[in-house]
């Protein structure tokens, strides 16, 4: 028995809506990890960035490792 039109659109659908969060999701952990670098090397502390963020200073860090 094969599946409906409508049923493999919406397969279609859920799996390209999965693949575009996939792709944008790893490019703003990018686009962060490259910002925490950048004011580590600006000058700012590992606890500033935190302050700034809401993260705790450990979690900076391992972000700007690109971890």
């Amino acid at each position: 028995m094969s599946a409906s039109p409508k049923h493999q659109a919406a397969r279609k659908a859920v799996r390209d809506a999965q693949a575009t969060f996939e792709r944008d999701a790893e490019a703003v952990r990018e686009a962060r990890r490259k910002a925490f670098a950048d004011a580590l090397a600006a000058g700012l502390s590992l606890r500033e960035i935190a302050k700034e963020t809401g993260l705790h200073h450990s979690t900076v860090a391992e972000i700007a490792r690109g971890r």
